[in-house]
Parts: C-alpha cells; structure tokens; sequence
C-alpha cells in the first residue's frame, strides 16, 4: 500500500497517474501513518511480516532490494 504524508488530493491523484501505480494508495495528510510507524520522511517503505515485525528503509529502494525484503517478510 502507498501512503502520502503532504499535498491536496488533486496532486495526489495526479502522482499516482504520472506513474502508473496500480496497487491501492491512501493520503495520509496530516501524517497519522507514518507517525504511528515512526516514519520522519519521504521516500521510506515499511514492511510488516507475517509474525508482526516491522522494517523500515529510507530512501529510494531499486526492484532487487524490494524483493528481497518481501521475500524475508513472506518467510
């Protein structure tokens, strides 16, 4: 799931359009997502396991990294 901390729902959706996201997105202004994962910034990804345990990256993360990040989180 995506989740955007900052803007107005129009640039929002129109972030969401110019690039092509398919899976489901929220806007989370003003911040209670990623206050509750403790989440200062943008770009960051979280991921949850099957057993509850949270990760968290910040920055840019390229396709082999995201694999195998979920790939550990799927067990």
């Amino acid at each position: 799931m995506g989740v955007a901390w900052v803007g107005d729902d129009a640039s929002f959706g129109d972030f969401i359009d110019e690039h092509g996201l398919t899976f489901p997105q929220v806007n989370d202004d003003p911040g209670e997502v990623f206050s509750r994962f403790g989440v200062p910034q943008q770009p960051a990804l979280v991921v949850i396991d099957a057993e509850g345990e949270v990760q968290q990256l910040f920055g840019a993360v390229d396709d082999d990294l995201l694999d195998d990040i979920l790939e550990g989180a799927v067990g």
